[in-house]
């Protein structure tokens, strides 16, 4: 059994994306909150409550980046990067939350009934500002989280950019009210809003669900794992049990490499070594399992099981 060395290098700093999130979602919060108490607007009152779950949100994410980022030890041998799982878990669930405030505040003006303020034209200014913030906020983490591979910061992402689609049903809904005069819109856009986001928070509930049960790499790496290991198959050499799991930034690639029986020790691992070099080119940050049989053993084809790739 070989196994590469560690990476050497550190794990990029992702905490001030966090930081970052924090900042907006403070300074959105209370935007928000302003503009409903100019317009007394229900609508713009559950988009303002359903930003407090982007601090929330945030703050978590800074956390399990802060987690993820640690190297492996005693006790977690393969890091802790499903830590950034947990923290996308999370988020839907608050997203979720949200949703019901926001459908019990509606649902509670739409019985009772409600005026809006002579400040709403003031309000919905205010509340587009907001929402124009998170939106270039939620661009610039879906940039970082996917460039660096961090599931927390897509899932932070994700959650804002839902805050965003929240904010314009509710402006639009409230700038038709402010056109029509007829009151109960306000309400039953809220509602409709707050259904919607719903199925952000289901999949991301979902995505971190498959993360937490080992799922294979993405399509894209596989191929660019299945490109390296044909650089190096041969009449004599070959692969199997290729294996592959992802764990927030970290990946994680194991196979079996068969050569000749004949083969001295030097030259099965000079070949390992050489392997394990080229898929780490590939896929930056990996760490690779391999397992040196000789081809010409029947027990090494006889511990292969459904748990891998089909690669060729």
């Amino acid at each position: 059994m070989a196994t590469s060395e560690p990476p050497t290098e550190h794990p990029v700093d992702l905490t001030r994306w966090a930081w970052l999130s924090i900042v907006v979602g403070c300074a959105v919060f209370s935007m928000k909150i302003a503009a409903y108490f100019m317009s007394g607007s229900v609508g713009i009152l559950s988009d303002g409550l359903e930003s407090t779950t982007n601090i929330i949100a945030a703050v978590i994410a800074l956390l399990a980046l802060r987690r993820a980022a640690r190297p492996p030890d005693e006790r977690f041998h393969f890091g802790q990067g499903k830590a950034e799982y947990f923290s996308a878990l999370v988020e839907g669930a608050l997203i979720f939350g949200a949703a019901l405030v926001i459908i019990i505040s509606a649902t509670e003006r739409l019985i009772h009934g409600g005026q809006l303020k002579p400040d709403l034209g003031l309000g919905l200014a205010i509340a587009s500002v907001a929402s124009v913030f998170n939106g270039l906020t939620a661009v610039a983490l879906m940039r970082a989280g996917r460039k660096h591979r961090s599931m927390v910061l897509v899932a932070d992402a994700k959650h804002l950019l839902a805050d965003v689609w929240t904010s314009a049903g509710v402006l639009v809904g409230v700038g038709l009210v402010l056109i029509t005069h007829w009151q109960p819109l306000d309400p039953l856009v809220a509602i409709a809003v707050a259904l919607n986001i719903t199925l952000t928070g289901y999949r991301l509930m979902r995505d971190s669900v498959v993360g937490l049960m080992d799922v294979a790499l993405p399509d894209e790496d596989l191929q660019a794992l299945i490109t390296v290991l044909n650089q190096h198959r041969t009449g004599e050499i070959d692969m199997h049990q290729v294996q592959t799991r992802g764990a927030g930034r970290h990946r994680f690639v194991g196979f079996h490499l068969l050569v000749p029986g004949s083969w001295t020790v030097q030259q099965g691992f000079d070949l390992v070594c050489q392997i394990e070099r080229d898929v780490m080119d590939a896929l930056p940050g990996a760490s690779v399992n391999i397992n040196l049989q000789p081809v010409d053993d029947p027990r090494a084809h006889a511990d292969q099981h459904q748990g891998q790739h089909r690669l060729w």
